[in-house]
């Protein structure tokens, strides 16, 4: 069969940028066509993205969605919550493929997104998303659906009652929340929180590049709050950001008193003074007797004790086999004493010494 292309764009306003735009689709399929949009917009593009729609259309034909049911949430009932997996190399670390994953909570009604690039999927990164999450927002929805993951929910019995991480409904409880589980097999009713996964791949994920973890997270950052909640919604055909200040008062308001936690475990300190805690290692002071300490890893903060007394505060790192000394946790070394002269040795000026010198370069004694 042959293969035809796109059409040619005879005194088209794209003509200009049509190599560009078919390069960028070869190299990335998935690009969406407002990411190219603005991309050669740019470039000097003045044409409306109605104009660009139907080459896109030719260069990649659109992909059959699977039917399926869209359900509606009111305002200030429920949030979904996931993860999505992204393999990265940062320029940080050259030649290094990392996987790192998106905690995305998004907004049912109003499908405000939330999110944040972590190293780790463990209840500690779990809580502290939640929490940056709520304080965004600025309150709390009546209800979370999660899917089965395990951090949220730890099992069901046959009768289908579901036993969610103790831990989690502790956080949500004291944000007036209660954990929801995603019905099994049945992906498709959380499918506001996995469709801006492919939306943020396309939109913003691809073909960027991110130092490390840090920068990944202040790019999304900026997108979410300039590209992504500031649109106007496929589904809902209404802007992300004015239908969330309609929402916002319907959340539950942020208690006032700021949620603590605190997971207790012990570590070894190694010979160079540092404690591994999830992957990163952080110093305890030189002072430091016992080769074993207690942790307490807090939401936002890891605080080191020694025999009850608390001897090193340290701020939570992301990612993994990253180090923080706290320089305070070490001395510097005291200087170099003076070399002292041998008694009875007379002190001779500069002067003397170069006279010597010059005597001995002349030959003399």
């Amino acid at each position: 069969m042959p293969v035809y292309g796109p059409r040619a764009l005879q005194g088209s306003v794209l003509n200009p940028y049509r190599d560009y735009l078919e390069g960028r689709v070869q190299n990335f399929p998935d690009l969406s066509g407002r990411r190219l949009l603005r991309e050669i917009r740019s470039m000097g593009y003045e044409g409306s993205y109605s104009t660009l729609k139907p080459f896109l259309r030719e260069l990649r034909p659109p992909r059959r969605a699977p039917f399926a049911v869209r359900f509606e949430t009111p305002p200030g009932k429920q949030a979904q919550v996931d993860f999505a997996e992204f393999k990265v190399e940062f320029t940080d670390e050259p030649g290094v493929i990392r996987k790192v994953w998106l905690f995305s909570l998004v907004l049912g009604h109003s499908r405000w997104l939330w999110g944040r690039f972590v190293s780790s999927q463990n209840l500690q990164t779990v809580m502290r998303c939640h929490i940056a999450a709520f304080d965004a927002m600025d309150g709390a929805p009546e209800e979370i659906l999660y899917d089965r993951m395990k951090t949220a929910v730890i099992g069901e019995d046959d009768a289908g009652v579901v036993t969610y991480n103790t831990s989690l409904v502790a956080l949500l409880n004291h944000y007036g929340s209660a954990p929801k589980a995603c019905k099994p097999y049945r992906a498709q009713t959380k499918g506001k929180v996995e469709r801006p996964f492919r939306y943020i791949r396309q939109d913003f994920f691809l073909a960027r590049t991110f130092r490390n973890i840090d920068d990944l997270n202040a790019q999304f950052d900026a997108w979410r709050c300039e590209i992504a909640n500031p649109r106007v919604h496929a589904t809902t055909e209404r802007v992300v950001d004015e239908a969330f200040a309609e929402e916002r008062p319907t959340l539950k308001p942020l208690p006032a008193i700021p949620y603590s936690a605190v997971l207790t475990v012990e570590r070894r300190v190694s010979h160079e003074g540092m404690v591994a805690v999830d992957g990163n290692h952080y110093s305890v002071p030189e002072t430091t007797r016992k080769r074993t300490v207690e942790v307490q890893n807090h939401v936002d903060e890891i605080c080191i004790f020694e025999d009850g007394v608390c001897i090193a505060r340290h701020p939570v790192l992301e990612g993994r086999n990253r180090r923080r000394v706290d320089p305070a946790h070490r001395k510097a070394p005291p200087p170099r004493p003076m070399q002292q002269r041998p008694k009875g040795v007379p002190q001779r000026s500069l002067a003397f010494y170069d006279a010597v010198g010059q005597r001995l370069a002349a030959g003399g004694v």
